[in-house]
């Protein structure tokens, strides 16, 4: 059976099939890069259309960008899923006019969000639930959603002196950090550069080196172009909040060059890290299993439990989820962030 867009796009358009594709399928998530919209279209298309299951390989980028299209109807219904109200503000640190918004009270946590979106596109389901019981802190990157980009390469050290100053301006001493995918990677460099500020680190799909991406992951990168992102939420997204709209072909091409170059924190400064860790990842994400556990290991985890102290260091490894489903496991999420957050620190040994 060949399938083409004019096949299937009139079953996508109608309503009662895209809105109950906004719980069933993991598209309508963040994502990190396009494999994850090749890996996402292609079970959305075989399901629907019970088509015989290919291998994702064999899907061409040419039916990947024709697929955009469908992926912006699917994505729509997770953009009107926005969250209460919140302060927002901004922040004038290292250069950067930095957004933020805040939720509820307590204890700070600070969201992080991954590469090319915004608070909206990454924690717009995490934010309702986290709020109810702690202060949530989320900010928006260098030249991601509302702050500004500067003439300073993306880097994760300089993103997270960024976050180190936005807390010093928001007078808060120390806080919990939840990072996901490139968020993961500030919040990495933000323990290793400023550790009093992180109380607890929470790290979901995130890498500590290039290499921890899964060879397939790595492959796609390069082949980043704005164009790919003309009919997604993304661009929506960047249209709608960014200071100047105009640099969107400046800021992909600046982030094509981020995202593909190499890079690796150091076992030696991951081991060293005070703060306890929760690492989460998913079977089916951009992030390879084994170097998950690597992390795992290097944060002190990895003993049986029953003959020894309660480790500082947890691990998660989501069954049947992808790089940008795990964002939409909330009932997961919750149920392992609240305990960890809520353990006294005193309790836990490296």
């Amino acid at each position: 059976m060949r399938v083409t867009i004019k096949s299937f796009l009139p079953k996508l358009l109608d309503p009662k099939i895209i809105f109950s594709n906004c719980r069933k399928h993991p598209i309508k998530q963040s994502l990190f890069h396009p494999y994850n919209y090749i890996f996402s279209l292609h079970l959305y298309v075989s399901e629907e259309l019970n088509i015989k299951n290919k291998p994702m390989k064999k899907i061409s980028l040419t039916k990947v960008l024709k697929g955009a299209m469908v992926l912006a109807v699917l994505f729509s219904c997770f953009l009107g899923n926005s969250f209460g109200q919140a302060k927002t503000g901004y922040a004038q640190v290292n250069g950067l006019k930095m957004y933020y918004e805040v939720y509820g009270s307590g204890k700070p946590l600070v969201l992080l969000h991954g590469a090319f979106n915004s608070i909206n596109l990454a924690f717009s389901q995490l934010i309702p639930a986290l709020s109810k019981t702690r202060q949530v802190i989320a900010v928006e990157l260098q030249g991601h959603g509302r702050t500004n980009d500067i003439d300073r390469p993306f880097s994760f050290e300089a993103m997270a002196d960024d976050v180190a100053a936005l807390l010093k301006s928001l007078k808060t001493d120390s806080a919990d950090i939840f990072g996901y995918s490139m968020g993961g990677g500030v919040a990495q460099q933000l323990a290793i550069r400023h550790p009093s500020l992180v109380r607890r680190l929470i790290l979901t799909s995130t890498v500590y080196k290039y290499e921890g991406w899964t060879k397939e992951t790595r492959a796609i990168l390069p082949m980043l172009t704005p164009e790919m992102f003309e009919p997604t939420p993304i661009k929506t997204e960047y249209d709608k909040l960014a200071p100047d709209p105009k640099h969107w072909k400046d800021f992909i091409n600046k982030m094509k060059k981020f995202v593909t170059t190499s890079y690796d924190f150091g076992a030696d400064k991951i081991k060293a890290i005070k703060s306890p860790t929760l690492i989460i990842a998913a079977d089916g994400d951009g992030v390879s299993p084994e170097h998950a556990v690597e992390m795992y290991r290097l944060r002190g985890g990895g003993y049986m439990i029953d003959f020894g102290p309660m480790p500082a260091t947890q691990l998660a490894l989501f069954p049947g989820t992808s790089h940008i489903s795990v964002m939409m496991q909330t009932d997961w999420l919750v149920s392992m962030i609240n305990p960890f957050l809520d353990t006294p620190l005193q309790q836990k040994k490296q």
